[in-house]
């Protein structure tokens, strides 16, 4: 093992400027907006502009270090290409104002790959890739858990995906520009054993993300249908009855970026807006079924203007009584569709059985 096995000062940058993209991650969107008020023709010309001055530099950089071992560094400058194409093509929505943005997130972990990939060098093995991985993988779990903590953002474990996508690119262009002497990994207990315990630290991160986010319930509602949520049926009904008092007072009008979200209004207005496109779409059946749906479970949604909705949602009765008539007596089942990220209805405790079982297989195989 090298005595110089690390730089503190580039790991206190590289830790700094993950921790700026962390932080920064609840104002993209207001970032956004601002740029584009400010310069609304030119908005795509500046951040596309920006995104291409900085792919053409890196690349005229890595043109000018490899001088040896060209083939397999090539091929690595090959595979981060291959990678930021496929990452374009995974989180292309059709808009280009959100298209941009992605982008700019693409270049930002390369950043983070960078910046924590120069810290660790000095190690001339496999180890000098490693590490910069966990730490940008933890970098992208505490920018999605923000991302899903505060309102007006949403994180979810598909997005933590791309952010290691993006690292790996990241790391796979670092390490052809500046190889170390070997990829391997020392089978020394003093090497082997810290990396065990980075791994461990990282899906013990994941899963408590995964918990937060993606465990909840499947819920069955007799004459409505089957939706998912974080709360159970008493959970929803007990959060409708203390929103209906609190928020006679206290309505939520106002975006607070540096705030918990509620996730009770984010799940209303999740099927406020499924009930909307189902209503557009021409399909009574499940508009109706999601109006009961919200009626049942969301009715201080329904009434309380908020951030997202400066009117009411809730039908006028003409509209209620005109498709019920419509839709009649359809006894068919209904599967809401509402939730914009996958809710399981797995028990915790099997959960955490799991990322138990597969921490200690990681521990006791170094």
């Amino acid at each position: 093992m090298q005595e110089h096995s690390l730089r503190p000062l580039r790991l206190a940058l590289a830790v700094a400027i993950a921790a700026g993209v962390v932080i920064s991650s609840p104002f993209v969107g207001d970032i956004r907006t601002a740029i584009l008020a400010a310069f609304p023709q030119q908005f795509q010309l500046i951040i596309g502009g920006a995104i291409a001055a900085t792919v053409v530099a890196a690349l005229i950089l890595a043109l000018i270090r490899i001088r040896d071992r060209r083939a397999w560094r090539f091929a690595g400058l090959a595979v981060a290409i291959g990678g930021a194409v496929l990452y374009a093509q995974l989180v292309s929505t059709g808009n280009v104002l959100v298209d941009v943005v992605e982008h700019v997130h693409f270049v930002e972990y390369g950043v983070v790959a960078w910046v924590f990939y120069r810290a660790w060098r000095p190690r001339d093995d496999g180890t000098a890739v490693i590490w910069p991985l966990l730490a940008g993988t933890l970098t992208g779990i505490a920018d999605e858990s923000v991302q899903w903590f505060v309102p007006g953002r949403v994180g979810e474990a598909h997005d933590v995906l791309l952010d290691v996508v993006a690292v790996c690119c990241g790391l796979c262009f670092v390490a052809s520009v500046d190889p170390p002497a070997r990829f391997g990994v020392p089978l020394e207990r003093p090497v082997v054993r810290p990396v065990a315990f980075g791994v461990s630290a990282v899906l013990l991160a994941f899963a408590a993300f995964f918990h937060a986010v993606h465990l909840g319930h499947q819920l069955y509602e007799p004459g409505i249908g089957m939706f998912w949520s974080h709360y159970d049926a008493a959970g929803l009904m007990a959060a409708s009855a203390d929103r209906a008092v609190r928020w006679r007072s206290d309505p939520p009008a106002r975006l607070r970026r540096l705030s918990r979200e509620d996730h009770y209004l984010s799940e209303g207005l999740w099927h406020v807006q499924e009930r909307n496109r189902a209503w557009g779409a021409d399909d009574p059946f499940s508009a109706w079924r999601e109006n009961l749906l919200l009626e049942r479970f969301f009715s201080p949604v329904l009434d309380t203007p908020s951030y997202a909705a400066r009117a009411p949602a809730r039908w006028p009765p003409q509209q209620r009584d005109e498709t019920a008539a419509r839709i009649g007596g359809d006894p068919g089942i209904y599967v809401s569709r509402a939730a914009p990220y996958p809710i399981y209805g797995w028990r915790p405790l099997v959960f955490w059985s799991i990322v138990a079982l597969v921490i200690a297989a990681v521990m006791t195989a170094c």
